[in-house]
């Protein structure tokens, strides 16, 4: 009986972690939606967002599965990312700062449009 509770908290377990990882794990099986190394390379993006935030974990799986590059700052967890957020005008998370343009929303077509 304890093998059977085991089991099915080692499978919760790993759906859990498959599900954090999605974007890297999509990234391996689909190559072609990678964005190119020099593109890469030259992305300066900060995400502003928060640990309960649907759309912030949306765009995190949507720049991993890019390959982008990318530092995190939980603006409820760390003063110093939220004056930096709050400095940038705030307004709502998710709030990306991509090469300078902010994208104050979950938008990829702004977010591809800001790496170029």
């Amino acid at each position: 009986m304890l093998g059977g509770v085991l089991k099915k908290v080692l499978l919760v377990l790993l759906v859990v972690v498959v599900f954090q990882n999605w974007g890297k794990i999509e990234r391996l099986f689909n190559p072609s939606q990678v964005v190119p190394e020099q593109t890469r390379a030259a992305a300066r993006v900060v995400l502003y967002s928060t640990e309960w935030c649907g759309y912030c974990k949306q765009i995190r799986r949507f720049l991993d599965s890019k390959g982008i590059p990318y530092q995190t700052f939980d603006i409820e967890k760390d003063a110093q990312a939220r004056k930096a957020y709050e400095a940038l005008g705030g307004g709502g998370i998710p709030f990306v700062d991509v090469n300078g343009t902010l994208i104050r929303d979950y938008n990829p077509e702004a977010i591809m449009a800001a790496l170029k």
